[in-house]
């Protein structure tokens, strides 16, 4: 259970390195080899800001201890969402602070602004070996939408997850990336 004092809140200026190594060392054991050509992406709070994106921490007690990108949308950061989707992306939680609800409530405010935004469905992209992370999404309601599973570099599989937001149909929206392919890869 996520604690009283922790809070979900854009990150400040101030938090964008403390983020960006969180985020390395919590990818660090699912990605191993490919980390050093993923590291700086996930270290580039800035860039995903500068992008159109909206970074979220969770505070507790004064301690960052989780973060999520949420991307409104088809652009340079979306591996996945399509025409009217926005995407979730980068989710990660300390892991002294793991099994407490924080991840569940970064994917909660993700949810809320897609939900605000008038958004149809909220995608992401996982790995097979994130198996706590599956867990999670498919517990808060989002399914595998293995059409439109893709890649991200040295061919690792990105399985496609996709929460139907009231408006539509998961087959019936753009499979299509973005036109970049995603800042690090491509959905195939």
């Amino acid at each position: 259970m996520v604690t009283r004092a922790t809070v979900v809140r854009p990150v400040e200026h101030h938090e964008h390195a403390t983020l960006g190594e969180l985020t390395v060392t919590v990818y660090r054991e699912a990605l191993a080899s490919e980390l050093v050509d993923y590291a700086p992406v996930l270290r580039d709070v800035a860039g995903r800001l500068a992008a159109g994106c909206e970074v979220l921490v969770a505070e507790d007690g004064g301690r960052l201890i989780g973060g999520v990108t949420y991307v409104p949308g088809p652009g340079p950061y979306a591996q996945l969402a399509g025409h009217h989707e926005a995407e979730l992306r980068m989710l990660v939680v300390d892991p002294g602070a793991q099994g407490k609800g924080t991840g569940a409530e970064l994917v909660r405010a993700c949810i809320d602004r897609a939900v605000t935004a008038g958004r149809h469905g909220l995608a992401l992209g996982t790995m097979p070996e994130m198996a706590a992370a599956r867990r999670l999404y498919e517990r808060l309601g989002f399914v595998r939408v293995p059409a439109r599973d893709g890649f991200v570099p040295g061919d690792r599989p990105l399985l496609c997850y996709w929460l139907d937001l009231g408006a539509t149909d998961a087959a019936d929206c753009s499979s299509e990336p973005s036109a970049a392919g995603g800042v690090e890869g491509t959905a195939r």
